[in-house]
């Protein structure tokens, strides 16, 4: 008879699954390196879910190949703190979730954690608006009817329960290529300028000079560094079981390196794909309003030429906005067990998360009709940006104390990096909150 499971269990309860996965002391770098490969991916599905296509979608419009550059240093800057998170959690054997509750007054921890979660409601915002929005073009559904489809994603929670992590990340890595496949085979349909392109990734302030682009900009950034993958991170390269020595955490922390660097990496090529489809096919045709995607997939058709186009588009959110459902679920267990020291089942878990979601997504797309998921998701991303600051600080200041890292502490241009990226940040949400109100 099945039962629902009334405790946390694998895979999406890290705590469950520390240290599961064994890495062979006698194996070529090659192997190990196949070993260390996983969490990086997991983290790299946040940096390409369905408002990352919003506002690459919206940017590309609108300001052509201008805003590349935003989304290369936004990925760069993700790098850099993701492999500061990894580190954290492979020398400490603690989560930044947990570091933060230790190491802050209870009050401000709660505070914190209150971030935290609001965070991964707006995460998995956008990934009901993109899931809903791919079940409408695909199959031919309302919006509303979309949304509520959403829900039914529990199941595959449920379906997973037990499972060893490794296949979560096997899961993980059929999506990424999923998305990846029906991307660059939609670049394949349309003429991009290739030196335009090239144009777009050398940095510029004059494309940031007015309020619109700097709020996009923004929004891509927040879309980019998300703010629960910087504890999800910390958290979930503690399931390689790692030697508590300091060559073998140094061996740890260089692969893991690889790992993020290179899935992250991915994932920015994949959102230069997206701003670089929505430039040559949109504003390169004179087509600078294209805000929400569904327009972007009706329009994919007639510009370039076949069908074909506009279906891959379609999976392909569909795969980006499913794929949160893991990372939003683990993600929700590492807070709330880090700050809270609470562990429920992970279905009632997805069920808390998604039901928050549901109700602002339904409200928004009954109240300001079916072709405003494109305005909600970038709001969903400039939220995550407004948030990211709070979980950036306690990230910068545990990785710079050498009490806590030892050797493994942030060298001086480390740390004055991440500080100057952490000021730089926040002045940018500063702007963006004073702009909204006037």
């Amino acid at each position: 008879m099945f039962r629902l499971p009334t405790t946390a269990t694998a895979p999406f309860c890290p705590s469950e699954v520390s240290g599961s996965v064994s890495v062979p002391s006698h194996a070529t770098v090659w192997q190990k390196l196949k070993v260390y490969v996983g969490p990086g991916l997991l983290i790299s599905i946040g940096y390409m879910d369905p408002g990352n296509w919003a506002t690459s979608v919206q940017a590309g419009s609108q300001f052509g190949y201008q805003l590349l550059f935003v989304v290369m240093l936004s990925s760069l800057a993700a790098i850099v703190l993701q492999c500061l998170c990894a580190r954290l959690g492979i020398v400490t054997g603690k989560d930044l979730a947990v570091h933060s509750r230790e190491n802050y007054p209870p009050a401000v921890g709660k505070g914190m954690w209150v971030f935290a979660e609001l965070s991964i409601i707006a995460c998995d915002l956008a990934e009901v608006l993109g899931c809903a929005l791919a079940f409408k073009l695909l199959l031919g559904v309302s919006l509303p009817v979309g949304v509520l489809l959403t829900a039914l994603d529990t199941v595959i929670v449920l379906g997973l329960q037990g499972r060893g992590f490794r296949q979560v990340e096997a899961i993980i890595l059929g999506l990424v290529v999923t998305i990846a496949v029906c991307l660059f085979a939609q670049l394949a349909f349309v003429k991009a300028d290739w030196h335009a392109v090239v144009q777009g990734f050398v940095p510029s302030l004059t494309a940031l000079s007015s309020r619109e682009p700097l709020y996009l900009a923004i929004g891509v950034l927040g879309a980019t560094v998300m703010p629960h993958n910087l504890y999800l991170h910390s958290s979930i390269v503690q399931t390689r079981a790692v030697k508590r020595d300091r060559a073998g955490m140094l061996e740890a922390i260089r692969y893991t390196r690889v790992d993020t660097t290179v899935s992250l990496l991915i994932a920015m090529a994949i959102n230069a794909a997206i701003l670089i489809l929505a430039a040559s096919a949109f504003h390169r045709s004179g087509r600078t309003d294209v805000v929400d995607l569904d327009v972007a997939y009706h329009l994919l058709d007639p510009i370039t030429g076949t069908s074909l186009a506009a279906i891959l588009f379609g999976v392909g959110l569909f795969a980006a906005g499913q794929s949160s459902t893991f990372t939003g679920t683990i993600a929700g267990q590492v807070i709330m067990e880090g700050f809270l020291k609470l562990k429920i089942p992970c279905w009632q878990r997805r069920l808390v998360t998604r039901g928050l979601a549901l109700i602002p997504a339904l409200i928004g797309v009954l109240t300001l009709g079916e072709h405003s998921v494109g305005r909600l998701l970038v709001l969903s991303q400039v939220v995550l940006s407004l948030q990211l600051p709070f979980a950036m600080f306690p990230l910068i200041r545990l990785t710079s104390r050498r009490d806590l890292m030892g050797d493994f502490a942030n060298p001086v241009w480390l740390a004055a990096l991440v500080w100057m990226l952490f000021l730089g940040i926040s002045a940018a949400n500063t702007w963006l909150v004073v702009q909204l109100f006037i």
